[in-house]
């Protein structure tokens, strides 16, 4: 059987259930010409205030900036002038390698700490791709006990990196030295009952969040990349798209200019689509209910148990994706709106309902914001063939080396 086939049976294994949630509604700020620029929320990105979202609340979160920043601040992600500095004027780079790397320092800068970003950011940088390149793979995630190779290389590095963190847990706490950053914030967490959070567990989540801010995101930023490279057309329209932003906000970078950004977020939203974060969701059934199908079929789901929704099976629907193994970016775009009109529930890239990703609004304006400079700051061609799928893995990956040639430009604005 093809690795595909295998996914498609063992999604076929458990009743699967369509979950979905609809898209939030947006808000277009003005844009603000040649004006100071608001201070910003330093400590690295959005992520650095989920733990108040999560905990307080969202009106919490935001008096927390208030009180320290005033009425008007933003948000600023790490320098990406700094780091494609580095690129030159033109040359060559495996795309997928570069962004995994830029991604880890997004990441690494508003939750490891200031002691892994100054002392052993490139340490723990190669123990991380370590343990997601080898505990990522579908003989891991099916099979994690065996004794096999990639397990155990798994559990080694597994191991290294709980090492350094227990270390610094450790610090802090016997100093009495506490910094403002997400680890910080899960050392001194407390459960409902009152308890605090073990070494392991902090641990156990920072890892988490890791994986989730950096991993899938690598993966997203790269299959948007080769399908913009692929797609002239596509590419063309992201590009003036950049032209046209630049020029209405006299080269002010805010919220209002990422979030107009919508050829680049339909672009970025088809790849998620073609090239889903991971396999399937999984939910407990807490109470009976009835699903019906498109025949009209109806079942009595009984609670106790597990329903899965096979994501990859769901985003080629043809009944709601019209050529749905084509990149078209345009299906999501004004008169077609596809993943809406199949219904509301159609689109589950980030999972849906009550548990839906709570990172996703994050992971576009993450994405855009790369993207963007790429494409204001260089012409770029895809010199390797498209990529094929590697379905050894738990979050199907671009396999093997994504090669761009790069050359420098001033993107003309007039």
């Amino acid at each position: 059987m093809t690795n595909f086939a295998i996914w498609f049976a063992i999604a076929l294994a458990f009743v699967a259930v369509v979950i979905l949630r609809a898209a939030p509604t947006r808000t277009i700020p003005d844009p603000k010409g040649n004006r100071l620029q608001p201070p910003a929320v330093t400590g690295g990105s959005i992520i650095g205030l989920l733990h108040t979202l999560c905990t307080k609340g969202l009106r919490a979160m935001v008096r927390d900036q208030y009180t320290k920043l005033g009425s008007v601040f933003t948000v600023s992600f790490v320098g990406l002038k700094d780091y494609f500095a580095k690129w030159g004027q033109q040359g060559k780079v495996n795309l997928k390698k570069e962004l995994d790397h830029l991604l880890m320092l997004i990441s690494g800068r508003c939750l490891l700490g200031k002691e892994v970003r100054e002392k052993m950011f490139e340490e723990v940088f190669m123990l991380f791709y370590e343990l997601t390149d080898n505990g990522m793979r579908l003989s891991s995630v099916l099979f994690p006990y065996a004794p096999l190779p990639a397990n155990r290389r798994r559990d080694t590095v597994r191991a290294k990196l709980s090492a350094i963190f227990t270390e610094i847990v450790r610090s802090r706490k016997s100093s009495g030295r506490t910094e403002d950053d997400v680890l910080q914030n899960l050392i001194d967490s407390k459960y409902g009952d009152g308890r605090s959070t073990t070494e392991a567990e902090v641990i156990g989540l920072i890892i988490s969040l890791l994986f989730a801010g950096k991993h899938t995101s690598t993966i997203a930023s790269t299959w948007t990349g080769a399908y913009l490279l692929s797609n002239p057309s596509y590419l063309t329209a992201a590009v003036e798209e950049q032209k046209q932003l630049v020029r209405k906000y006299s080269g002010y970078l805010d919220y209002g200019f990422f979030h107009e950004m919508d050829v680049l977020h339909r672009c970025i939203k088809e790849a998620l689509r073609v090239h889903p974060p991971v396999p399937w969701f999984s939910r407990k059934v807490h109470k009976n209910f009835t699903v019906r199908t498109k025949e009209g079929q109806e079942y009595e789901i009984p609670r106790g148990h597990t329903i899965v929704s096979p994501v990859l099976f769901n985003s080629y629907l043809p009944h709601i994706y019209k050529d749905p193994d084509v990149y078209d970016p345009d299906r999501f775009g004004p008169g077609r709106q596809e993943d809406k009109a199949g219904g509301k529930f159609s689109y589950t890239a980030f999972s849906g309902g009550r548990h839906a990703c709570i990172g996703e609004s994050y992971a576009y304006m993450q994405i855009k914001v790369i993207w963007s400079h790429l494409l204001r700051n260089f012409e770029l061609k895809l010199e390797t063939p498209f990529p094929e799928t590697n379905w050894n893995k738990i979050v199907p990956e671009p396999k093997g080396e994504v090669t761009v040639s790069y050359k420098r430009r001033l993107l003309p604005i007039q």
